[in-house]
């Protein structure tokens, strides 16, 4: 068992991040989690993707309806990212939507490190599919939220069922870090600590 969980770690060299629906609209929708927080959570998340040279992949639905612009952190920490994100016509589970399900084969990762603007929608169908498929999948929920708390019980419960980890941005990129002293682990203590946890690094400071 311990020789199959070191082949399936999850680590910078195997893992593409995948952003689903991080649009300023929809993420207005929720209302289990703080949205600020939500926010910061999945810019921290791409910013750990550029440090690292991680493969990403961004996706966005009727970014001129009410879901609106992806917001703005994601775009500042990954321009090449989002200047290439599948824009999806309204297909609600993007993995369904094979421009988006291409993109990410095309990444070469079996690892895919999810998040997305709504856990009940954005982001269960997509990963669920994935695991199914046989990709490991990490669902980042701290990164992701749902407008009623029925509503982000019952789709952790069928993510997990279906074989998706449940994790959080902290144990995310300690994960990926692995070992804090090289200088990619540097940067993401740092990322830690003015990002994920910047009223904890201020009272460190």
């Amino acid at each position: 068992m311990t020789a199959a969980y070191n082949a399936n770690r999850f680590s910078a060299d195997n893992s593409a991040l995948i952003l689903i629906d991080h649009q300023i609209g929809t993420m207005q929708l929720i209302k289990t989690i703080d949205r600020e927080l939500s926010a910061r959570q999945s810019i921290a998340l791409a910013k750990m993707a550029k440090i690292l040279d991680m493969p990403v992949v961004i996706t966005s639905s009727q970014e001129d309806r009410a879901q609106g612009p992806v917001i703005d952190g994601i775009i500042e920490a990954l321009p090449e990212a989002y200047e290439a994100r599948v824009k999806r016509p309204g297909v609600v589970n993007a993995w369904a939507y094979a421009p988006f399900r291409d993109a990410v084969l095309a990444t070469g990762r079996k690892n895919l490190i999810m998040a997305g603007g709504t856990t009940d929608v954005c982001l269960i169908f997509p990963a669920i599919d994935a695991a199914l498929e046989g990709f490991g999948v990490q669902a980042v929920l701290d990164a992701s939220g749902s407008p009623s708390d029925l509503s982000e019980e019952f789709s952790r419960q069928r993510m997990h069922d279906a074989g998706v980890v449940l994790t959080a941005t902290n144990t995310l990129i300690a994960e990926i870090a692995q070992d804090w002293s090289t200088p990619a682990g540097q940067q993401l203590i740092t990322l830690l600590f003015t990002d994920v946890f910047p009223a904890l690094g201020a009272s460190i400071g």
